[in-house]
């Protein structure tokens, strides 16, 4: 079965998976006393969101004594960087040059954010020459 998604994801399916990925591993009840900080939720919606997140293709888990644990089966980067792409492919027909202009001229980047983009930008151009040598 092909993984949804992570833009696709609920809202709850979204915290858990968070908090799984914070915590590294997680028991239900622990995802649930994490997630009972902002929203108070049942045990059972809580093992119901992770069972889907499982059957999903996004946690898997072990069995440790009479509980399961549950991990992420894809780090929070990995899952960024494929969502990234579906959004460079879909809402900028998959140039990236396009999208960053967009994020540069739209949105409210401090100094220090477009510091630390120039910093980025140097790295990769560096990398790149060092590649060609």
């Amino acid at each position: 079965m092909k993984r949804k998604p992570l833009d696709d994801l609920g809202e709850l399916q979204r915290s858990v998976l968070e908090s799984v990925w914070d915590l590294g591993e997680a028991s239900v009840h622990q995802v649930r006393e994490r997630l009972n900080r902002t929203k108070q939720l049942a045990y059972t919606t809580v093992l119901s969101a992770m069972q889907k997140l499982e059957k999903a293709g996004w946690l898997d888990h072990r069995a440790e004594g009479k509980s399961y644990i549950y991990f992420a089966t894809q780090t929070r980067e990995q899952a960024g960087t494929g969502s990234v792409r579906r959004i460079v492919k879909r809402i900028f027909a998959g140039d990236a040059l396009a999208m960053f202009q967009h994020l540069i001229q739209e949105g409210n980047l401090s100094s220090d954010e477009l510091s630390e983009l120039r910093r980025m930008i140097e790295k990769k151009e560096k990398e790149q020459s060092e590649g060609k040598s």
